[in-house]
């Protein structure tokens, strides 16, 4: 078998293939595309009958499937899903991919023949065009995980008789999905009762409306939603989970005016990445960009309106204190700075033993004191880049403080007599992104020196092959000055991925 080809020596003895289990075959034909195993049937009569124990059936109108021809794409379906449908097949998945515009009732035929065998388990649904699939018949009692895209729409009544459309769905994946209203989305939730896993995108360059901030289910346990309309603020004043099992939360988007969020102390890990609609600012202290030296340029920033801001303050402060339960944190550095000027108020996560975050050079990392203050139990700390934006807010958390302020500072610490990094009882540090600056050194410094319980350190060096002329060379010089740190704790080891 290559090249999408399968070969087969009818001479007898060498045939080695067709000597394999009828199983075995079966598996090999379903994981190779859809014409390339309905074309098998022509080689000999056994084969013909080994069709039925493909699984899995593969249609797209750009493949060659289809001669490269779409127009000859419908009538291509029509004899392979025939052929292929037989009354003893044990079709378990079905994937089909328009990017061409064809007869509607001719592809809501295709998906309502696959819906109803009884042993579908998985359904892909892709376009480019828009398609209204009929609920009338969007319905099945095996399916398990269905994904749709794009143009595919479901329509018509909401709800099938039984109340049900998917009993047995445990996945549903919906990538720019534009229902006929919200009614419509909410109806396909409620409608799949044992649904563990609801996975929502809906990027910036769709058209609303979409998606309405609205996740009603008592069964999910894992939710992954990126949800970004900057030119529709109203899409984004209220984000709705009533969610008692959730376990997993994945969210993405700007900020909303009012969160209403119900785990129940269920959640156990959490990946945030909140946007701000405006760029943040400190009133009342200096700041400066992040680039390798200690500048003291001025960064300023345009505020928005103090009302604005005290609805964003609302919402956050609420998001963030029905988090407090989770052990896994992961924050982007937009969200950093949400924390920062939108959090009234900093709960204390008791429970909380991994907190990763990402930094970005014109963010900063001025909540990070505070987050490590406020996580008692913190076993694992992962940064992903240390470059940041230069503040006088980041505290004895970092290295970045501006000349003027670090007299200052360094007063307050000896008043105080504790570094915040010192108090933690931190084992693990993960650093990816590393690539060896001076600011970057100095911060590896500065963590070695304050973490007393350090165990392990794991450093991602990233040194660049295109520009570097003796990236081995670069590679050792990195590692050699990390080694050559000194450490607070006599059990801290690092090691290099």
């Amino acid at each position: 078998m290559s090249g999408g080809k399968i070969r087969v020596d009818r001479g007898g003895d060498d045939d080695l293939i067709s000597s394999l289990p009828d199983e075995v075959i079966g598996k090999i034909l379903s994981n190779l595309p859809t014409h390339v195993a309905a074309s098998t049937s022509v080689l000999s009569k056994r084969w013909r009958n080994l069709l039925p124990l493909v699984d899995k059936i593969e249609l797209s109108d750009v493949s060659v499937s289809s001669g490269g021809c779409p127009l000859g794409f419908p009538e291509f379906v029509e004899k392979k899903l025939s052929s292929l449908l037989s009354n003893n097949s044990m079709i378990k998945s079905f994937h089909l991919n328009c990017e061409h515009k064809h007869e509607e009732s001719r592809v809501n035929g295709w998906i309502r023949t696959v819906l109803e065998r009884g042993c579908l388990l998985k359904i892909h649904l892709e376009t480019v065009g828009m398609y209204r699939i009929d609920t009338e018949f969007f319905t099945s009692n095996t399916l398990v995980e269905l994904t749709i895209c794009d143009g595919f729409y479901p329509a018509g009544r909401r709800l099938p008789r039984e109340g049900v459309f998917f009993p047995a769905l445990k996945k549903l994946s919906l990538v720019s999905v534009a229902f006929s209203d919200y009614p419509s989305y909410e109806d396909l939730v409620f409608g799949c009762p044992v649904l563990e896993e609801l996975f929502l995108h809906y990027p910036d360059d769709y058209n609303p409306p979409a998606w309405d901030g609205y996740v009603l289910s008592p069964s999910i346990k894992r939710l992954t939603i990126f949800h970004d309309y900057p030119d529709y603020r109203q899409l984004h004043d209220l984000v709705y989970f009533q969610t008692p099992s959730l376990v997993y939360l994945d969210y993405s988007g700007h900020v909303s005016r009012q969160y209403d969020v119900d785990f129940l102390g269920s959640l156990v890990e959490a990946r945030l990445n909140l946007r701000p609609w405006d760029p943040l600012i400190d009133d009342d202290s200096d700041s400066t960009s992040g680039s390798d030296s200690d500048s003291e340029d001025d960064y300023d920033y345009p505020s928005s309106s103090d009302s604005e801001d005290d609805a964003f303050r609302r919402g956050v402060t609420a998001l963030v204190s029905r988090i407090t339960n989770v052990k896994t944190l992961h924050l982007s550095s937009d969200s950093l700075e949400v924390f920062h000027f939108l959090c009234e108020s900093m709960p204390v996560f008791h429970n909380l033993l991994e907190l990763s975050f990402e930094s970005d050079k014109d963010k900063g990392w001025q909540v990070v004191p505070l987050l490590l203050n406020s996580s008692p139990n913190l076993v694992t700390l992962s940064i992903k880049g240390l470059v940041h934006k230069v503040t006088n807010r980041c505290g004895d958390a970092c290295i970045c403080i501006i000349p003027k302020m670090k007299m200052k500072m360094k007063k307050k610490q000896e008043e105080e007599g504790v570094c915040c990094l010192s108090t933690c009882q931190l084992k693990v540090l993960n650093i990816s992104g590393y690539r060896g600056t001076c600011r970057e050194l100095k911060q590896m410094s500065h963590f070695l020196a304050n973490f007393k319980c350090l165990e392990t350190v794991k450093v991602g060096v990233e040194v660049d092959h295109r520009e570097d002329n003796d990236p081995n060379k670069t590679y050792l010089r990195i590692t050699n000055a990390l080694m050559k740190l000194p450490r607070v704790s006599s059990n801290c080891r690092i090691h290099f991925l």
